[in-house]
């Protein structure tokens, strides 16, 4: 005879494996991964695809997502401004420093530093900005890194630390450098007294 009521759907037959399950269940615990590690899983595949390198999102890992494009711009128009002041440029900094570009950190830097003077010897306003320049250094072109010292150094806000990874740095890119960059860099390097004698003969030898 004919059911009276339909069948509950507990009692309908198992559904019938996908191939493509699977798959699915082998993606899945590399997602969880990289979900527990703050990281978007698509940046693993940008990286693999070679459009963004390690380095870039190595130095992000506690920083945030950079801005986009139209709002790097902007910022960089603040910081480089006529009416800017060593207190609006690091408010900004403070503020909206976590999503800048490499360009901004070097640029804010760079900026401070022509204000001069001790002031800046015990401000600490400027520990985060020379962490954030650590971060990026692998991202600095040459002028960039020059511009970086140089700032620290006439602000007299020696962090070794940030010195030591110029001096590393720099001579990977010592041939792009202008005589400016150059004369720059070992200023700031002699002014602040830290040693690099591979640097100063990786710039006599190029």
């Amino acid at each position: 005879s004919r059911e009276r009521f339909p069948r509950r759907r507990d009692d309908s037959p198992p559904r019938r494996r996908h191939r493509d399950d699977d798959d699915r269940q082998r993606r899945l615990p590399r997602r969880w991964e990289a979900a527990s590690r703050g990281r978007d899983p698509r940046d693993d595949r940008r990286d693999r695809d070679g459009n963004r390198s390690q380095e870039r999102f190595a130095s992000r890992r506690d920083d945030g997502r950079e801005a986009p494009l139209h709002q790097q711009i902007a910022w960089g128009k603040q910081i480089t401004a006529r009416n800017a002041t060593p207190e609006s440029i690091l408010r900004l900094f403070t503020n909206d420093g976590h999503r800048f570009s490499a360009r901004n950190v070097a640029t804010t830097a760079h900026r401070v530093g022509k204000f001069g003077g001790n002031r800046f010897r015990t401000d600490r306003r400027l520990q985060p900005l020379a962490v954030a320049c650590r971060r990026r250094i692998v991202e600095f072109n040459a002028m960039e890194l020059a511009n970086v010292a140089w700032g620290f150094a006439k602000m007299e806000f020696i962090d070794r630390r940030l010195f030591g990874a110029i001096a590393v740095e720099t001579p990977r890119r010592v041939r792009e450098s202008n005589p400016q960059s150059i004369a720059n860099t070992v200023w700031a390097f002699a002014t602040a007294g830290v040693a690099a004698e591979s640097l100063f003969e990786a710039i006599a030898g190029a």
